[in-house]
């Protein structure tokens, strides 16, 4: 599974909105790897106004264009509705990209059963 982490320095999740990141870094997971591939610049327009759907499908042309499934991140917004429609969104409270990842591989085949579910999937919640 590839895997968006929304970051601004490549070792934290931010906290702010999945959309707000200045990067993303991808990573593409199994159950007992991780590999880093690349890092885009969130270069989206801003938002005209609160959960703005433009911004959404900005995000997710983006993201999709890379064969991303899943966006891993501390806060999603009200655009959640939107962006699950498209790829997996995982919601961690870890602060660095590397446990969030850690616990998205010991989660896999949960979130694998998420995405498979298509436009009726809901968001992943690996908070607890």
């Amino acid at each position: 599974m590839i895997v968006a982490c929304a970051t601004d320095d490549g070792k934290h999740f931010m906290d702010r909105h999945f959309g707000d990141a200045e990067y993303y870094d991808l990573y593409e997971i199994s159950e007992d790897t991780c590999r880093f591939i690349e890092r885009i610049v969130n270069n989206t327009e801003e938002e005209e106004g609160h959960a703005d759907p433009k911004k959404a499908r900005g995000i997710v042309n983006l993201l999709k264009e890379r064969g991303v499934e899943a966006g891993l991140t501390k806060v999603f917004g009200p655009n959640i509705k939107r962006i699950k429609k498209q790829i997996l969104p995982i919601l961690t409270s870890e602060e660095a990209i590397e446990a969030g990842l850690e616990k998205v591989m010991g989660n896999l085949e949960t979130a694998l059963g998420q995405l498979a579910l298509g436009e009726d999937r809901d968001h992943l919640d690996l908070r607890r």
